[in-house]
């Protein structure tokens, strides 16, 4: 079938072109290789991806070198990328603004008739990966006949599924045929559902993905000795991870790893998801085929996953909010008002205020002094610290110096007068409104008039704490979510007092510190908090009136959620949830139903409504259900499902209605790096209204 390239890329005028420099090189040996360096003009901000018109220059490229190669004119070809990078992948805003379906074959096929030229040369073509690989980046270096990584190489990876497509420019054919189906699945499928997890450099060599691996300082002079060698014969490439899957063995242990991958996704997405299933689909229909046979339906399935819900709502979410509005907050202040930070003070030594010390010294590198009541606990806090450095050492995360330098910074104080000379304090102790008065009370006796004061608070009113406050005007809500170096999003809310300056430098310190910042109204629970307690408040409500466990904790599982409501529950700890729950019953009444089967749980020191059987199956404990009272009100899962859904859109409605955000895209990037909702719904806004929810609820959709 012939396809129309030159129609995709003119439909692609504004696409940013990687374009392929092309450089001839003399080896030691006197054989000649043409260097190809990736490379989209841009500084190492913009990485390079690749749309139409960059596979077209690279095809156009590659055909002029082929025949080259044909001529006797040229022994090898190399690939390469700028600094940092050798490929982010397919660029998706491209792909996304494919609307019609045969432009969509294009787009699929371009890949396919670019790369197929780096495999069949005519020469052996090399690969050397100098920065981050993800998708068709990777996908790039595998069709080439050998690979070097760099060991500074950060991010290597095929995310398709979880952006809603499939490894489709023959990654899901080549990686497990390189490195074993076990472990090609396992960055198919695995690593994508498992927060994007990606490879680095030394990861990928040990695999096998690549077949040398060097320093970055020199790495690109050792890669050129390297394909110098194997040109000449002088190294011979041993690679032990390959599998045959023409042999009724390689066939066979395809056929297992595809059944561990389902088994896998089944437990992440139940269904909600069709790409990783679509990949695994295409991954067991090409077992014992060839790598073209495999192009055919790799096509085909890339043609109908650019059409899906997921792929457009994966785009909404991470494209549109995670890349894009996160970098631009609504309702940010001028940067230019943020004033320098040089000392941070914590208010306590738990756990949330160490998890707090410990990211501020990592990614500030400044001092950080914790206070706490008595000596024993700031011992612990800081033995917690000192403990997550040495983590972070072994895993070869930070350098020695490094480790030695941040333990030099965090120290402890049972008086609060180390907060004297600091810039910003932050409070991490009980969510009791008047211990949090108290405690600012304390600290604004101490440090200079122009010191930040800052609240963690999850569920409080940030207004209510700086009613005493000599200079209100400092304070700011600072709210992270646990755990504090995992989870991106900080909500930010100012009260009526807050001035810019204070606001400034809170939106300054959360992109020092690599979070997603979010801007809020001083309302109860700010975005997050709120939304998750109204889902769980309502499933626990069904459970209550009598809807069996197992049908109220597994209702959402179409949602595709993290974890079961049940889960979370017993995650955040049932005494917080319902400590939490009680505050937003007074701030919003019934909405937030107080459960007296939850609250008799925690009177009965019972901390899960779930325990493992002697066959280690999840049933529900006999104690939890003795002490509780059920209704004769039962509901079916769908029931509860649409339950769930339209209180979210009735909650959401009534938050953007008291302007807590600017818009419901905030909603929606509150909600996926702050709770994990999953990209493939889009946002929560976006799913609510394609469920139906919001007009079945306000009358209207979210987004028109």
């Amino acid at each position: 079938m012939t396809h129309d390239f030159a129609a995709v890329a003119e439909l692609m005028k504004d696409e940013i072109v990687t374009h392929s420099l092309a450089e001839e090189m003399t080896l030691p040996s006197g054989k000649t290789i043409v260097l190809i360096t990736l490379d989209n003009g841009l500084d190492h901000t913009k990485p390079t991806t690749l749309g139409p018109n960059s596979l077209l220059e690279l095809r156009e490229v590659l055909t002029g070198l082929k025949q080259r190669a044909a001529a006797g004119e040229i022994d090898a070809v190399a690939l390469t990328g700028k600094p940092y990078f050798l490929v982010a992948g397919a660029d998706l805003s491209a792909v996304s603004n494919l609307k019609r379906a045969e432009d969509a074959r294009a787009m699929a096929a371009l890949g396919h008739a670019t790369y197929d030229l780096l495999a069949d040369l005519g020469v052996p073509t090399f690969s050397f990966i100098n920065g981050l690989a993800l998708g068709g980046g990777l996908e790039i270096a595998l069709a080439c006949t050998y690979r070097t990584v760099s060991a500074a190489a950060g991010a290597l990876g095929l995310p398709e599924s979880f952006l809603g497509l499939i490894p489709g420019w023959a990654g899901i054919y080549r990686l497990p045929r390189l490195i074993g189906p076990e472990a090609g699945l396992k960055v198919i499928i695995e690593n994508p559902w498992n927060n994007n997890r990606t490879l680095s450099g030394p990861a990928a060599y040990k695999l096998g993905v690549a077949d040398a691996l060097f320093e970055p300082a020199d790495f690109l002079e050792q890669s050129l000795q390297f394909a110098d060698s194997v040109l000449t014969g002088d190294h011979v490439v041993q690679r032990p991870n390959t599998v045959d899957d023409s042999t009724v063995e390689g066939a066979a242990r395809f056929q297992a790893a595809a059944e561990v991958s389902y088994r896998f996704i089944e437990t992440k997405v139940s269904g909600a998801a069709p790409a990783p299933y679509k990949a695994i689909e295409v991954f067991r229909a090409g077992i014992g085929r060839s790598q073209r046979e495999s192009a055919r339906l790799e096509i085909d399935a890339l043609t109908e996953m650019m059409a899906t819900a997921q792929f457009h709502n994966t785009i909404y979410g991470f494209l549109d909010l995670v890349q894009r509005r996160s970098k631009r907050p609504a309702g940010a202040p001028d940067a230019k008002l943020a004033r320098p930070v040089t000392k941070v003070g914590v208010v306590g030594a738990g756990l949330m205020a160490s998890q707090l010390a410990l990211l501020f010294v990592r990614r500030l590198q400044v001092p950080v002094v914790l206070t706490d009541l008595d000596q024993s606990r700031i011992d612990k806090g800081l033995g917690y610290i000192h403990g997550e450095l040495d983590k972070q050492l072994a895993k070869g995360r930070m350098s020695q110096d490094s480790v030695n330098r941040a333990k030099a910074l965090v120290s402890g104080s049972i008086t609060k007068d180390v907060f004297a000379d600091a810039d910003f304090v932050i409070e991490a102790v009980f969510e009791e409104l008047s211990v949090k008065k108290q405690v600012f009370a304390e600290v604004e006796d101490v440090v200079r008039p122009d010191c930040i004061l800052a609240t963690n608070t999850s569920s409080l009113s940030v207004t209510e704490m700086g009613r005493d406050l000599k200079h209100p005007e400092r304070l700011v809500g600072f709210h992270f979510f646990n755990p504090v170096a995992v989870m991106p999003l900080l909500e930010i809310s100012g009260t009526e007092w807050t001035d810019d300056s204070t606001l400034a430098t809170a939106f300054s310190m959360g992109k020092t510190l690599r979070k997603t910042c979010v801007r809020t109204a001083d309302s109860a629970a700010f975005v997050v908090n709120r939304v998750l307690l109204r889902l769980m408040s309502e499933v626990q409500a069904a459970f209550d009136e009598g809807t069996d466990a197992l049908t109220a904790d597994t209702a959402l599982k179409p949602m595709g959620l993290p974890m079961t409501p049940f889960t979370l529950l017993a995650m955040v700890g049932l005494p917080v949830a319902q400590h939490v729950n009680e505050s937003l019953n007074a701030a919003f009444g019934e909405r937030f139903t107080v459960s007296k089967n939850l609250q008799s749980l925690i009177d009965h020191q019972i901390k899960a409504l779930w325990i493992e059987d002697q066959n280690g199956q999840q049933v529900i404990d006999p104690k939890a259900t003795s002490v509780m009272e059920f209704g004769n009100n039962p509901s079916s899962a769908e029931q509860v499902l649409i339950r769930v859904q339209d209180a979210l859109a009735q909650e959401i409605g009534l938050l953007l209605d008291e302007g807590v955000v600017a818009e419901p895209q905030d909603v929606d990037l509150c909600m996926i790096t702050g709770a994990g909702w999953p990209l493939h719904l889009g946002g929560i806004t976006p799913y609510l209204d394609q469920v139906g929810a919001s007009e079945r609820v306000n009358g209207k959709k979210f987004h028109s």
